[in-house]
């Protein structure tokens, strides 16, 4: 692992670090790096005890994973972040609000079924919220420029992620964008894929424990210098690491059931935001046609 003597000024250019050298770092490091990546709210604000323990590690190990990105300690690290990410009533982030949900949830019996809608309702709230805050504009405006630019839109998403691909390939469909739904069945990914070029985006959908299936089409579409667009629970899971732009949703869990209500949503906001960019510049298009037919 290599250390750098001069640490990041800002927490922008620490994700940026940890991105960069994610793979070189030990299995150890790498909890830390996704913990961080994931929760800088609890970074700021916790302990060194407490995010030891919600990392899996002991503190020597967040102390080691800061002096390799060039901090004196940990204490210097979690200043940045403080500094960096927190607004001044940001008190909790999603990951502690989550925790706190999930054990007013856990600790309640199984009521009747409004009970259960209830839950459902405010898990999925809690995920929206995190949603929009999570998705900055420039990734998102990159990711509808990707769909834009591509010739053909070939899309996969397999088990749980299944619904959010075959939801985005019909809503492409629908606004006439040339898409391919990769469905495997018969075993026939590859063969689905046979055409894909540089000219291309693949959109693949993959969320912890990430399937086999999306990371090796990710790697053949990579191979023909095709883009790629993921959408994942983390921005160093296997389907990120390769991607052109990552777009990270972190979905609600109530009673060890995830939802899908927010990828849902960025599914949504992709294809309408990509249907009203290209009719505005097809209106904006006619119009100067117009304009230089009248001149004529």
């Amino acid at each position: 692992m290599v250390e750098v003597d001069v640490p990041p000024t800002s927490a922008d250019a620490l994700r940026a670090a940890i991105l960069e050298r994610y793979e070189g770092l030990s299995k150890r490091l790498q909890q830390i790096a996704r913990y961080v990546l994931d929760e800088p709210n609890a970074v700021a604000l916790e302990t060194l005890a407490v995010l030891a323990e919600r990392c899996g590690v002991q503190p020597s190990a967040i102390v080691r994973f800061a002096k390799s990105f060039g901090f004196e300690g940990a204490t210097q690290m979690q200043r940045l972040f403080r500094d960096g990410l927190l607004s001044g009533n940001a008190s909790l982030g999603y990951g502690e609000r989550v925790r706190q949900f999930s054990q007013s949830v856990d600790s309640k019996l199984v009521g009747d079924p409004a009970q259960v809608l209830a839950e459902f309702v405010q898990g999925n709230v809690l995920a929206l919220q995190n949603l929009g805050d999570a998705i900055g504009k420039k990734n998102l405006a990159a990711a509808v420029k990707l769909i834009r630019e591509a010739e053909t839109i070939y899309v996969a998403g397999f088990r749980r992620a299944f619904p959010v691909a075959a939801y985005l390939a019909y809503s492409l469909h629908q606004v006439d964008k040339k898409t391919v739904f990769i469905d495997s069945i018969g075993g026939m990914t590859r063969q689905q894929v046979h055409a894909i070029s540089k000219r291309d985006l693949l959109i693949a959908v993959s969320y912890h424990p990430y399937a086999e299936e999306a990371v090796q089409l990710i790697d053949a579409a990579t191979a023909q210098r095709c883009r790629v667009l993921s959408i994942s629970d983390s921005l160093v899971s296997p389907v990120a690491q390769p991607a052109t732009v990552v777009l990270q949703v972190r979905e609600a869990e109530i009673r060890k059931f995830r939802s899908l209500s927010a990828s849902m949503c960025l599914a949504q906001a992709l294809v309408i935001s990509y249907a009203f960019t290209t009719s505005t510049q097809t209106r904006n298009a006619s119009a100067l046609g117009g304009n230089i037919r009248s001149k004529k």
